[in-house]
């Protein structure tokens, strides 16, 4: 991942996990069309050779408010270190699967909100419990203390692969902020080039709701910021939901 210019009013978020099919485009994209509704025009960075990121841009209607877009995987690092656009206030790095733990501390080493999507199988809860142990060991010797948040993605509640999701989550100390259904929503407005923020409100506001818990959580990067000078980990996020061991224990 290139190093975006390092500016004050700059938040540089990252949508990763290291199996595919995750829902990082998915995520990537719907974020974006968020911030480019309330502006200025965000810019979106697709690291991965597959490329379906910037596929999903490119059929973004003229008429939608503007998203920059990055294609990475064309180009050496150095090609778009510096071309955001003046007044870009949100760049979102939508990064590939299969990334190894030599480029793991890289990839995301100017990040100051990472987002993984997790599904409910058990060979993608195993893969992200490896993952995010690794993100976490990076942590502890990072000053930078980027902030991890989880997102259960596709899901539908009162299945077993749902439940072993929940397991797992209860079992770390960082935050689950949102659970996205399994929606065909996001299937449609993927095939269209925009987001479900600009689809009718009728048809999307379940969806919508668990979208604005992200964004909430993302919103409060600053502050998250200021809080990590005081501790070398990950700490709960007021307002986001946290699973405990104790509640763990409750549910059995």
């Amino acid at each position: 991942m290139g190093t975006a210019p390092d500016r004050g009013d700059l938040h540089k978020i990252v949508v990763l996990n290291p199996k595919g099919g995750s829902g990082k485009t998915t995520l990537a994209t719907n974020l974006a069309s968020y911030y480019a509704l309330r502006g200025p025009a965000p810019t979106l960075i697709d690291c991965d050779p597959k490329g379906f990121t910037m596929r999903w841009l490119h059929k973004r209607p003229d008429s939608r408010p503007e998203i920059n877009g990055i294609p990475a995987y064309e180009q050496p690092q150095e090609g778009f270190r510096h071309r955001l656009r003046p007044g870009t206030r949100t760049v979102i790095y939508d990064l590939p699967g299969g990334v190894g733990h030599d480029k793991l501390q890289s990839q995301t080493y100017d990040a100051h909100s990472i987002l993984i999507p997790v599904l409910p199988s058990e060979i993608d809860v195993f893969s992200a419990s490896r993952f995010i142990a690794e993100l976490l060991l990076i942590a502890q010797f990072d000053r930078r203390n980027r902030q991890l948040a989880v997102v259960a993605n596709r899901t539908r509640e009162n299945t077993k692969s749902y439940q072993m999701l929940m397991r797992f989550l209860r079992s770390l100390k960082i935050p689950l902020i949102a659970t996205l259904r399994d929606s065909q929503a996001y299937v449609q407005a993927a095939g269209e080039g925009i987001g479900i923020y600009e689809m009718p409100a009728y048809r999307v506001k379940k969806d919508i709701a668990q979208m604005d818990a992200i964004v909430e959580w993302l919103d409060q990067w600053r502050m998250r910021q200021l809080d990590a000078l005081s501790s070398t980990q990950f700490e709960h996020v007021p307002g986001a939901r946290v699973l405990t061991p104790a509640d763990r224990k409750h549910n059995r």
